[in-house]
């Protein structure tokens, strides 16, 4: 099964439709899939938000402990925490943004020189998945690949304005090494080596992309969504928000939380792939985006992935008779074909590996 080497449609930047207040119907999602006013959500979830870290913690003997129990913490209970004093350069956050929203600016014969396909996804695109008459999200996109080096093609990402390719770099070099760093602090809260979920992924032979998701104004905010409901498939992913408007929403016990960013914060979240090496120990959750019927909405995800091309399967150390391998082995290649061909599914697409109870 292999993906098809273009869209079932003709494309139509969501950018263009918000320009014109154009909302056609097949952005509308069905009643039981459209988003809940942030306004009448219940006190407990406007006031509630994803646990935020303190990374320094991790570096004072005397906070150590406490910090590395807030983050199993967070990956048992929450599948999602910020962090705050992550290494990572606060002005080289903000330059990638403005990079990003410039080039979402641009006259849009200039983007559509970099217009993608469902073959690799790399470059400019407005849908994900391959289904025909589908119902869309809300959002144009722009995808990239850092790492393996062989799938590394500067040449397709922005080249204006004239300094992208510099900071898009640069910035995915620091990210890389936080994912590291968060990997081996995942491994020693699981009672594992610390390397060995970067061994689970492919030691130094791992993957990793970027998905810059733009979401434009909304004329019909309350009837669509940003992007669908879904758990993310790969391992691990570290999002920069959106500083000024909101739009994440994380589902906990079956209510719609609204994340709220903390200054110059990461969100980092449990991807499907961590959960089945985890035997789902730490759990991939549910999410979302809404969209704003005043403002424009920018976030950079950041996905750090299992080799894909290795079979990934439940720690050895981590399964017992009472706890059994909840799932069989799985190349991230053959899991991800299911994400391209389908778009996103909830948590389904996780949930349907599980090997049958004997």
């Amino acid at each position: 099964m292999n993906c098809p080497s273009d869209w079932p449609e003709p494309i139509v930047r969501v950018q263009s439709l918000s320009d014109t207040g154009v909302f056609p119907d097949r952005y509308i999602k069905p009643p039981t899939q459209r988003p809940t006013p942030i306004s009448s959500n219940s006190d407990q979830a406007t006031h509630t938000n994803i646990p935020i870290i303190d990374f320094q913690g991790l570096d004072d003997d005397h906070l150590r402990a406490t910090t590395l129990s807030q983050i199993s913490e967070a990956c048992r209970d929450w599948g999602f925490f910020q962090v705050v004093n992550h290494g990572v350069s606060p002005g080289l956050m903000d330059r990638n943004q403005e990079v990003w929203r410039q080039f979402f600016h641009l006259p849009m014969e200039l983007k559509q020189a970099y217009a993608n396909s469902p073959k690799t996804y790399e470059g400019y695109g407005s849908r994900l998945g391959v289904e025909k008459g589908a119902i869309l999200d809300w959002s144009d996109y722009y995808f990239l690949h850092y790492l393996p080096l062989c799938l590394k093609d500067q040449d397709k990402w922005p080249a204006l304005p004239g300094y992208a390719r510099q900071v898009i770099d640069e910035y995915g070099k620091e990210v890389v090494k936080l994912c590291g760093r968060i990997l081996k602090i995942l491994s020693l809260n699981l009672g594992l080596e610390q390397d060995f979920l970067q061994k689970g992924f492919g030691g130094e032979d791992i993957g990793a992309c970027l998905r810059v998701n733009f979401y434009p104004k909304c004329p019909q905010p309350d009837l669509t969504l940003g992007l669908s409901s879904h758990s993310d498939p790969g391992g691990m992913t570290v999002l920069l928000p959106d500083q000024h408007v909101a739009g994440l929403q994380v589902r906990k016990d079956d209510t719609w939380i609204t994340v709220k960013p903390a200054p110059h914060a990461f969100i980092v979240n449990i991807g499907d792939q961590i959960q089945v090496l985890s035997n789902a120990t730490y759990k991939s959750v549910e999410h979302r985006v809404i969209v704003n019927p005043a403002k424009e909405r920018l976030s950079l995800a950041f996905f750090y992935n299992p080799k894909s091309d290795i079979a990934i399967e439940p720690a050895k150390e981590l399964v017992t008779p009472e706890r059994p391998a909840l799932y069989p082995p799985m190349t991230f290649n053959e899991y991800r074909l299911y994400i391209r061909l389908n778009g996103p599914r909830g948590k389904s697409q996780v949930d349907s590996l599980k090997s049958p109870r004997k």
